[in-house]
């Protein structure tokens, strides 16, 4: 099942020419901003030619449940990604990117909108955002951007979480049944470029920039075996390893955001005038304290996700260690195309730093939560965002706190001398810094408040792709 979801945007009014050509100088100022090497001041040719200078297009790329330390460009020892660590090393690429929910709807919701799962209301997979809500969609559609999305993951379905009220088109590609051959909720990586790649070709020749959202749903659960990519990996058929089968899936989806990519840079009108994103939603934990999964705990095998930005002759290859969220994807790709940001906007805008002109921050404090996976019911349930919440956290530097809120347990780890987190600092006191004890406050109290938040309807249907995809209540 392919379900196109096409919304015209809605009437702008004439714009003031000289208006547009300060929006695009402002751009080009930001872009200028970004070359690897300091520039002798343009010509008066130059300056007007750039000017005139098409806005660029925007690609944000996710795929669902990678872990950042599977990906050969981040050192795993197997070569699972070749054209992803392309990506990596050609642009600027971070070392210390968390999602702020390791759940796929509540995180890719905060990925558009800059705002932390309790703000947007998608607190759970199953939960919708609240409506009207500004997203970096929304931002580029007002400044004359044609908008896509493509999407293979059930959860992500219009219907249930709400995100297609932020594109002109929302393609859900669920065409194929690959939960063990059950149901028909989610796309192959193939699937989802089929449909990508034909609105690229129908793109192809019009003048407006796009901003497109393309989400490959492998590696998630249940890591099938890919055999085509096995062999290059050393990893034997008769395996039934799941962790082998996540490599296999890894180098399966790393093909085709390949394919994409090459199709982006063999368009002489798009090559060299498109910014490319990518990331993950969140990451996946392969066992680690006993966990398999994600979406209930944040230790950092499910928390950590990739991420780089990458324009050729725009940003200059580099790798930045600070501390970053998805929260800054947004505020970074409006900042990059100098674009004024929503004022509700969480994130930080990494462009000066991208383009070498400010130091990275180094104390700032990045905060987190986790929720139960999904809502499973199918009535209205109006505590399902306040009973969800499972933990809190607060990364500083390199010292992790979390709070499990209802056990009331408390974990502090030292991730420079202990990136695994075996050894709990805390010992089994209950004592959460001040700075974490308003957090908890701050998240709990905006739960507790349903005056806005959508309802939960949840069909049958719903339910059922939610269990298939692992999900529980």
């Amino acid at each position: 099942m392919t379900c196109r979801l096409s919304r015209a945007s809605s009437p702008r009014p004439a714009r003031d020419p000289s208006r547009t050509l300060a929006a695009l100088a402002a751009a080009t100022g930001a872009v200028a901003l970004l070359a690897a090497l300091p520039l002798a001041p343009p010509s008066a040719a130059a300056e007007r030619s750039a000017l005139h200078r098409s806005p660029p297009n925007v690609l944000l790329i996710t795929v669902d449940t990678l872990r950042v330390d599977r990906l050969s460009g981040y050192g795993y020892r197997r070569p699972t990604s070749p054209a992803i660590d392309r990506l990596l090393s050609r642009g600027a690429r971070f070392d210390q990117a968390r999602t702020v929910e390791p759940l796929t709807n509540p995180a890719c919701s905060s990925m558009l909108t800059s705002l932390y799962p309790h703000e947007h209301g998608a607190t759970r997979n199953g939960l919708r955002m609240r409506p009207k809500l500004p997203s970096v969609a929304k931002s580029l559609d007002d400044q004359g951007y044609v908008t896509a999305a493509f999407i293979g993951n059930w959860t992500l379905r219009d219907k249930i979480s709400g995100l297609g009220e932020h594109f002109q088109t929302f393609e859900e590609v669920l065409t194929r049944k690959r939960w063990l051959g059950l149901v028909a909720g989610e796309a192959t990586a193939e699937d989802v470029n089929e449909a990508a790649l034909a609105w690229l070709d129908d793109h192809a020749g019009r003048r407006r920039p796009f901003f497109a959202w393309v989400h490959y749903v492998e590696p998630h659960a249940p890591y099938e075996f890919q055999g085509d990519v096995a062999k290059r990996l050393g990893v034997d058929r008769r395996s039934d390893s799941k962790s082998d089968r996540y490599d296999t899936e890894v180098a399966f989806v790393d093909l085709y955001v390949g394919r994409l990519v090459e199709r982006i840079e063999k368009d002489p009108r798009l090559a060299g005038n498109t910014l490319i994103v990518f990331t993950s939603d969140h990451g996946e934990s392969l066992g680690e304290h006993g966990e398999w999964g994600h979406g209930r705990t944040l230790y950092d095998p499910a928390l950590q996700v990739p991420l780089a930005f990458y324009w050729p002759g725009r940003i200059r290859p580099q790798r930045v260690a600070a501390n970053a969220t998805n929260l800054d994807i947004a505020p970074t790709v409006l900042g990059l195309l100098g674009t004024e940001r929503p004022g509700s906007f969480r994130g930080f805008d990494w462009t000066p730093v991208l383009a070498g002109e400010a130091e990275p921050p180094r104390d700032r404090p990045t905060w987190y939560q986790a929720h139960k996976g999904a809502v499973l019911s199918l009535t209205d349930s109006r505590d399902a965002r306040r009973d969800g919440l499972l933990e809190l956290g607060l990364v500083r530097g390199r010292r992790k706190e979390v709070v499990q809120v209802n056990r009331r347990e408390h974990r502090v780890f030292d991730l420079r001398r202990d990136p695994r987190e075996r050894s709990n600092l805390n010992g089994q006191e209950y004592r959460p810094s001040d700075e974490l004890q308003r957090w908890i406050e701050h998240v709990e109290e905006a739960l507790s408040d349903r005056a806005d938040a959508p309802p939960v309807k949840l069909d049958p249907e719903d339910v059922e792709q939610l269990r298939a995809l692992g999900y529980v209540g």
